[in-house]
């Protein structure tokens, strides 16, 4: 996959992309990652991108002209139109928000990414009517400037991509990737400050195994994120887990309420 990365701001990525992961799909040819300086798209003598809002107002607004020049500069060319494996996106707190699930439709459906790190006002919203295919925000605050959120972005993408991680299989298993979140888990030593390992993940039984861990990741889900079961893809055996695990909370929270009385 190739991903251009648009900022004001380059130096804020540091050695984040030569590291790790990403650092790896990028040493293996897996991820032809960019960053581009989209100031250098200014014709102005001074690379100015930004100006006071029509309207008055506090702030600045992100200039149209250069942004425009930098994404179709971008954009392979030769072809009608957007090409359909070719995404722009803005990153800015007014986007769809992220998810595992936008995560996996990015790494599945596109071959080229443009992220656009928004700053200072927004940006004029010409360029955002006409330049992009959609805009993300990775949660519900605002940040000193998409850099952060473009960086989180090609992370949760690149490490879905085939070949990236070692072991694909263990992604099934992850957080979200079932609307789940994910199980407990534990390595050697067996006992550390008395803190013992569940005695089941021991025994070799891999169908018991596979039940406690499905278990327990749908007691994590529904003491962490309960708004999540209304969405995750259940069985029926699930949903059987699901009533004896409320049962048994709601006779725990009985069971401390009568030992707060006496």
């Amino acid at each position: 996959m190739r991903i251009e990365i648009l900022t004001l701001f380059p130096e804020m990525f540091g050695g984040f992309f030569d590291h790790s992961i990403i650092g790896r799909a990028r040493e293996s040819g897996l991820l032809d990652l960019r960053l581009v300086q989209w100031r250098n798209y200014a014709t102005d003598r001074h690379r100015v991108v930004d100006d006071a809002p029509y309207g008055g107002g506090a702030g600045m607004v992100l200039k149209c002209e250069p942004l425009f020049r930098a994404v179709e500069d971008l954009r392979p060319k030769g072809e009608e139109g957007r090409p359909p494996r070719t995404q722009a996106i803005f990153m800015t707190p007014q986007g769809e928000v992220f998810t595992q699930k936008v995560a996996c439709e990015l790494a599945r459906t596109a071959q080229h990414l443009m992220v656009v790190c928004g700053h200072y006002e927004g940006i004029d919203e010409r360029a955002r009517e006409a330049l992009f295919d959609r805009e993300i925000s990775i949660g519900d605050y605002v940040l000193t400037g998409g850099e952060l959120p473009a960086a989180v972005v090609v992370d949760a993408v690149t490490r879905l991509l085939p070949g990236v991680v070692g072991n694909q299989e263990s992604l099934l298993f992850e957080s979200h990737m079932s609307g789940l979140l994910d199980c407990p888990h534990y390595t050697r030593p067996e006992v550390f400050r008395s803190m013992v390992t569940p005695s089941i993940l021991l025994g070799g039984h891999h169908a018991k195994i596979e039940a406690w861990r499905r278990r327990q990741a749908l007691k994590r889900t529904l003491l962490a994120r309960p708004d999540l079961i209304e969405t995750a893809d259940l069985s029926e055996g699930d949903r059987q887990m699901l009533r004896e695990l409320r049962e048994g909370l709601q006779r725990e929270q009985q069971e401390g309420e009568r030992q707060d009385e006496e």
